[in-house]
Parts: C-alpha cells; sequence; structure tokens
C-alpha cells in the first residue's frame, strides 16, 4: 500500500446554516444512493497547497456520508520531484523541454507506485499530473478512475503534453475548474467542470475573535495598527511574489507606514518553493516592514486565519492559475481582494463583488491604494464576496459536484453489490 493519511471524524450535518440547504439535501440523496462504495483520493503530497487542504476536508466528509474513502500518497525522491515540478509547470505552459531522462524517472516511479495499489475499489481519484501515468502502468483494477486537474493546462507545452496524454486515456472521467483549461486533443469524453471550494469549518477558517487574531500577528511581529496587505500563497513564480513587492513599494510610496505579509507554503512536492523563498528574501532584505512567513517556519492556520482577517486588502497576484482558495478565504472573513485577472479567481470576483481584478504590477498598485483610501467601498465588496462564497465555494457544494459525477458513473457502470446501498435483504448488512 502506498503511503496513508490520517484523518480526523467530521460531521456533515455540521455544516447546516452554513451552506445553502438545498445544496445540503441534495448532497444526503446522493450519498445514500452511493453509500458504502469505496474511493481511494491519490496526490502527491499531505500538506501545502489547495488540493490536500480540499482532501483533509473532503475526504472526512465522504466517510462521514456512507462512502468508505481513503486518502494515500504517492512515493518518489527529490529527483522525481524535480521532475514532476517542471512537468507540472510545461503543462501550465512553460517553455523548455522535458528531456528523456526526465521521461524515465517520471516512468520509473509510476511503476513503482502502481505496484503499491490496492484493488479494492470502486473509484479512484488521481490529481494532478504526479500519479497521473498509474492506470495505464499499473492496470486499472476494476476500478472506475477519473482526473482530477487542478492547474491551468489550456495551453500546454506541447512536449510535455504529448508524452502525458496517451497516459489519460485510461481514465473513464476526467474534472478540469474552467472548460477553457481542457488542453487540446483531450483523450477522455466523459469531462465534468467542477471548480474548488473552502472549508468554513476548517480551523484556517473557523470565526476568529478580532482580540485574539491582533495578539496572534503582534506575536510574530505584525504590527496591527498600521496597515497592512497581504498575499498568501505557495512560493512559486506563477504566483508572481515579486511582482507583488513592487506594487507595495509603489503603494508605501503614498503611504508610508503600510506593510506588507508574504505568507508562503513549502510542499512536499515543490522543491522550487525553496528557490522563490530565496529571491522574496534576497528582494526584501533591506525593508523591514516586509515580513515573510513559511508554513514550516512561523506559521499555521491560526496565523494565515489572522492575516485574512484583519489585513485591508489580500493580494493574490497571479499569472497563471488553477482557481486560487486562497481568494474565497479572505473574502469568507469579509476582507477585500487584489487579485490577478487568472484562472478562476474571475469566478469568485465576478464585476463588483470581492474586489478588484487587475493584470499588471501598476494595476495592482493603484486598486490596493484605491481600497486603502476606500475603506467603506473596501467593506463593502468584502462583505459582497462573503455571500458570494457562501453560495458557490463552500465544502458542501464540491461534495455535491463529486457526488454527481460518482453516481454517473456508476449508473454507466453498475458497481458490485458491496458498492451501492439497497433495500434488498441481501444488502441490509452493508
Amino acid at each position: 500500500m502506498l503511503d496513508l493519511v490520517d484523518l480526523g471524524k467530521r460531521s456533515f450535518s455540521a455544516y447546516r446554516g452554513i451552506a445553502p440547504d438545498e445544496q445540503m439535501d441534495e448532497v444526503l440523496s446522493l450519498a445514500e444512493r452511493l453509500r458504502g462504495a469505496r474511493c481511494l483520493q491519490l496526490n502527491a503530497t499531505p500538506y501545502g497547497g489547495g488540493v490536500s487542504e480540499l482532501l483533509r476536508s473532503g475526504v472526512a466528509l465522504l466517510n462521514d456520508l456512507g462512502l468508505v474513502t481513503d486518502w494515500q500518497i504517492i512515493r518518489g525522491d527529490q529527483e522525481f520531484f524535480h521532475v514532476t515540478k517542471r512537468l507540472h509547470n510545461a503543462l501550465q505552459g512553460a517553455p523548455g523541454g522535458f528531456s528523456e531522462s526526465d521521461k524515465a524517472t517520471y516512468l520509473a516511479q509510476s511503476r513503482l507506485n502502481s505496484s503499491h495499489l490496492s484493488e479494492d475499489y470502486d473509484f479512484i481519484i488521481v490529481h494532478d499530473p504526479q500519479p497521473a501515468a498509474l492506470p495505464m502502468l499499473g492496470g486499472r483494477k476494476g476500478a472506475r478512475w477519473i482526473w482530477r486537474c487542478h492547474i491551468d493546462t489550456s495551453n500546454p507545452n506541447p512536449e510535455a503534453w504529448e508524452f502525458l496524454r496517451p497516459f489519460l486515456s485510461a481514465y473513464d472521467a476526467a474534472i478540469f475548474t474552467l472548460p477553457e483549461f481542457i488542453p487540446p486533443r483531450f483523450p477522455i469524453s466523459h469531462v465534468a467542470i467542477q471548480s474548488p471550494a473552502i472549508d468554513p469549518l476548517s480551523p484556517k477558517n473557523l470565526p476568529l475573535p478580532e482580540k485574539l487574531a491582533r495578539q496572534v500577528l503582534e506575536w510574530i511581529g505584525v504590527r496591527t495598527n498600521r496597515p497592512l496587505v497581504t498575499q498568501i500563497s505557495r512560493f512559486d513564480p506563477w504566483k508572481d511574489p515579486l511582482g507583488v513587492i513592487a506594487a507595495y513599494r509603489r503603494v508605501r510610496a503614498e503611504l508610508p507606514h503600510l506593510q506588507l505579509a508574504m505568507v508562503g507554503s513549502l510542499a512536499l512536492d515543490d522543491p522550487e518553493g525553496w528557490d522563490v523563498y530565496r529571491q522574496i528574501r534576497d528582494a526584501t532584505a533591506d525593508d523591514n516592514r516586509i515580513h515573510i512567513f513559511t508554513n514550516l517556519v512561523g506559521v499555521g492556520n491560526i496565523e494565515v486565519n489572522a492575516f485574512q482577517l484583519l489585513s485591508d486588502v489580500v493580494i493574490q497576484k497571479s499569472i497563471r492559475e488553477g482557481f486560487g482558495l486562497v481568494v474565497s478565504e479572505a473574502l469568507w472573513k469579509g476582507t477585500p481582494v487584489v487579485a490577478g485577472r487568472a484562472g478562476g479567481i474571475p469566478l469568485q470576483m465576478p464585476e463588483g463583488v470581492g474586489g478588484l481584478l487587475v493584470d499588471s504590477v501598476e494595476q495592482c498598485a493603484e486598486a490596493v491604494l484605491h481600497l486603502l483610501q476606500h475603506p467603506q467601498e473596501a467593506h463593502y465588496l468584502g462583505e459582497q464576496g462573503r455571500e458570494h462564497v457562501r453560495r458557490h465555494f463552500l465544502m458542501p457544494r464540491v461534495l455535491l459536484d463529486f457526488l454527481r459525477l460518482l453516481d454517473d458513473l456508476a449508473h454507466a457502470k453498475p458497481l458490485e453489490p458491496r458498492g451501492l446501498a439497497c433495500t434488498t435483504p441481501p444488502c441490509a448488512s452493508l
């Protein structure tokens, strides 16, 4: 078996009164039809980034709903994760080749991982390119396979895409965040469009008393009596951290007391993150009002919660983005956002809701300065954003979309008797 992620118990009923009732009711109806089905969620890291956060909440809730669900992590050494990071970037359109040595490393580790897969699942959901080759290399094992692509693959590097594309023909279905993310000559006919969402009951998003939030930030050196803007994301070139710093410096020329917090996560499957972290440290060494924190040194969920609650503006200046869960996290706390017009971010911030979309460093600086100088408008945008998130981007809606897809696949290819719940006596013990 691959490495299993341990999870605590969660209660789906706890979301009643937070998420819309119609979503809650349909989830319960679909889950009853799928009760007993066995699912495996498979990705490359148990922490750092939106995919692991979605799985940490979603897997526990699926189990509470009666679907027997595991979360496992593929294995790999540093060389393998360097290769998968290059593949990840290439699928998002980064230039450069994907060498024969890269391909050999990817295939060798994928074969090893596939040999450790159990055959006892009805559905196997594979997240992103790192484990994508497993069903073709290790056999389908009787399961229905779903590839969940969380990144923008609308214009992939041709060499990398031609390498990966044949492996995807072994899947029964695929999930993308936006229809325009589907790459050319995509080999899977059953494609679902499903946006991610946040968990309002996770430690990062639970209501946090303002007094406690202020104590948390003061403890780590942030002055809560001065204006604060924050970017929270992976340390990743696609998030344009150096562009954020440049925009902040333009704003600080007008508002000398402004602080910037760069709160970044470092993940097991992203060795490039440390290089970006060092670039940020070098670029900010002369400014003691720029605070830099990581998930490994200095901050956890409560600190992120406090930053999103108390920042005057949250920035997410992505150049390329799959979805950007941190946008919905900030809006859930009523904080306005200035964000790059990329990927799934405009879904979260339609015109007049949540904040302002930008396309350059100059626009980012102008938007941040505008919101800092017009706090009533900023407050209104944040409140509108919170309601938009409540209706569209909370965890029950993700579960609803996911169960609809499983239900479709189960009708196309019926599960074994142990899978679906039924009312006849032989199934009474399931």
